[in-house]
Order: C-alpha cells, then structure tokens, then sequence
C-alpha cells in the first residue's frame, strides 16, 4: 500500500493521519527510530493542516456579503 505524499492530502486526510500519528506516539509502543519518523511525520501533517485552513479562511474572507446579501469583496476573518 502506497502514502498518499502528505502535499497531496485534503485537510481531512491529514488530520486522520495526524491523529493516527498522534495515537501511534501516545501509546508509547514504538521503537525510538520509528517514533522519530512519526514524530517528522506529524510536524509535516500538522504544517499541511495549517496551510489548508489557512486557504479556507482566505476563501471565506473573499466571500464577505453586505447587509443586501452582496459581496462586498475581501474582509479579514479574526478566526475560524
């Protein structure tokens, strides 16, 4: 069975795979190299996760709309 490459992943897949990575470390049963690797691979799904919500709240401040229902164009959104 082939990786999905973590660039390629939805928010989604990435957050199961990062708590898959999270659960993995917590239960503590994995040699010290592997959990290095894990640990690489959790920091890498952690960044992707990041990046797409930071894409969806570039999305959803492009698509403010005004007391009409209009849009009005670009707003920054405080958080999501």
């Amino acid at each position: 069975m082939t990786e999905t490459a973590i660039e390629e992943m939805s928010f989604e897949q990435a957050m199961a795979e990062l708590e898959r990575v999270v659960g993995q470390l917590e239960r503590g049963d994995v040699a010290l190299e592997d959990s290095i690797k894990l640990y690489e691979r959790g920091a890498a799904l952690k960044k992707r996760c990041e990046a797409k919500l930071k894409e969806a709240e570039e999305k959803v401040a492009a698509i403010t709309l005004d007391a009409d229902g209009q849009p009005t164009g670009t707003k920054p959104v405080d958080s999501l």
